[in-house]
């Protein structure tokens, strides 16, 4: 069964004051943390098995979510002692992704894409490529130059126009991490960037709704829209109080 990791290591920095007691996967946004937007789509696109990554305030992520029984999916935590970066992160819970192609999320990003699209992606790639498949966005304009090219086969590159912006969502084969060394610090791009040069990458661009949650005035932006549309829901989320 295939599995998901949502990333929740950061610190936040962009985020502080808000961040100094509280992870940012756990800000609310349209009246539950942010993380349980993530964890709810998930589920209900099949993922029963969540892995999930913390360092700053990690005690404070694994107090509020449990188990992940509340939510009807089974949650194993990846402590880092210190944040690890995205690739860094990734390598260091392998052992509880196991051995087949998984799907990744964002913790600090708000979309409202169809997980079961990755799914079916992340069970198409393969040790000898694909090894990754990437949901792109239209640049924000906090990021008007955006990621990488996305042609009209489906495949990625490095280099090239138009240009679109990595969400944060993708799928990926372990193979792409195994020459990282556990515990290490290291970034994703330079693994993307070396396997889109293979043409091992593949990628769809998503045109609905999406924002980097990353600074105090987009959270309340979005919390406003949220609200106002409705899909807010009607009681707080089954989260345990974090005190």
């Amino acid at each position: 069964m295939t599995r998901a990791m949502i990333l929740a290591a950061g610190r936040g920095e962009r985020m502080r004051p808000l961040t100094d007691h509280t992870p940012k996967p756990l800000l609310e946004a349209g009246g539950k943390p942010l993380i349980v937007w993530h964890i709810e789509r998930l589920r209900a696109a099949g993922f029963r098995d969540l892995v999930i990554n913390h360092a700053h305030l990690g005690h404070r992520l694994e107090e509020a979510l449990g188990d992940g029984a509340a939510f009807g999916v089974r949650i194993a935590w990846s402590p880092e002692a210190s944040a690890l970066e995205t690739a860094g992160g990734i390598r260091h819970a392998l052992p509880l992704l196991g051995d087949q192609p998984f799907v990744v999320v964002n913790g600090d990003v708000f979309c409202d894409a169809d997980f079961t699209s990755l799914r079916a992606a992340a069970e198409g790639l393969h040790a000898d490529g694909p090894l990754a498949h990437l949901l792109l966005v239209d640049n924000p304009e906090h990021h008007p130059k955006g990621d990488f090219h996305l042609d009209a086969a489906g495949l990625l590159h490095a280099e090239g126009a138009p240009r679109l912006t990595f969400s944060g969502l993708g799928a990926y084969h372990p193979a792409l991490f195994a020459a990282l060394a556990d515990d290490t610090p290291a970034k994703l791009a330079p693994l993307l960037r070396a396997a889109m040069n293979a043409g091992q990458v593949t990628g769809r661009h998503h045109a609905g709704r999406w924002i980097d949650v990353g600074t105090p005035r987009r959270l309340a932006e979005l919390d406003r829209e949220l609200e106002g549309t409705g899909n807010a829901p009607p009681t707080r989320p089954r989260v345990r109080p974090v005190t």
